[in-house]
């Protein structure tokens, strides 16, 4: 991978990383449509370190009280109802789903999950579920109506983020608008849940950078710097946008690109499981 593919590459994580359209769709369509290799999991895995860290910014005295609440709630009972020790336990309980699966399909994850076909998919089927949760769910629900059951609900749509195509926020706020939650509290939550399981990831990814058929250490700390700077200008606007308007224009775009690609595919541009027709 070179410089300029790692700037471009870098650029695409951080625009893509918070919208509900599938920043592991977008890295993986943009590198075939340029010719270039399939990035793969290692890169995207650690390049969204440099997205988390524009959450742990962004959200940053929001999360300074989850840790401190958490933290207290240990060994001091009564601050097991304070609400910010309780989003930190329910965030614990959210990643779970997304752990476990993750372990079990990581083989997938490398190789079947990526084919163009499957992102195609997940982009058209995922932005009619995001219109239809968007559209017939309630507004009346906050972290503080935040449950167990909830937060698994939250954390299983999570998981589904492991194929390229579906959008871990596009998932996961899906599951909070479904269940009543308003856009700004399932997005923040969305964001919030993102963080141990894609710190996590990336760390566990990073044996592999540098190694074969994974980029150099170079051009990915240069991604990771640029989506760090990138996705935390698409964060403030996103988190501006959703208190005023829905979700319509992601799924249009989602529709749109995921019929595009198919196009691509089965006309012979696009190799489904690689980049360019014969490449």
């Amino acid at each position: 991978m070179g410089w300029f593919e790692a700037l471009v590459l870098g650029l695409v994580q951080g625009l893509t990383e918070f919208l509900p359209i599938s920043s592991s769709a977008h890295l993986r369509v943009t590198a075939a449509l340029a010719g270039w290799d399939d990035p793969g999991a290692a890169f995207t895995a650690v390049t969204q370190i440099g997205t988390e860290l524009a959450v742990v910014l962004f959200f940053a005295k929001k999360i300074g009280r989850i840790l401190t609440g958490w933290f207290y709630s240990l060994y001091k009972p009564e601050w097991r109802d304070d609400p910010d020790a309780r989003l930190g336990w329910l965030i614990i309980i959210g990643t779970l789903p997304i752990g476990v699966l993750g372990l079990l399909l990581q083989d997938q994850i490398d190789t079947s999950f990526r084919d163009l076909r499957i992102t195609a998919t997940m982009l058209i089927v995922f932005g009619v579920i995001l219109w239809l949760a968007d559209t017939y769910g309630k507004n009346e629900r906050t972290l503080d109506h935040l449950t167990v059951k909830h937060g698994l609900a939250f954390g299983f749509a999570q998981a589904l983020a492991l194929i390229p195509g579906v959008s871990r926020s596009g998932g996961t706020t899906s599951a909070g608008r479904l269940m009543g939650y308003q856009r700004p509290e399932a997005a923040e939550y969305s964001f919030l849940l993102a963080l141990p399981a894609v710190f996590t990831s990336g760390l566990f990814k990073l044996k592999d950078v540098g190694g074969e058929n994974s980029p150099e250490w170079g051009p990915t700390i240069l991604a990771t710097l640029v989506a760090f700077g990138v996705g935390y200008v698409v964060i403030a606007w996103l988190m501006s946008y959703i208190k005023r308007r829905s979700f319509l224009p992601f799924v249009i775009y989602r529709i749109v690109l995921g019929i595009v690609l198919f196009g691509l595919v089965f006309g012979g541009v696009l190799d489904p499981n690689a980049g360019p027709a014969g490449h």
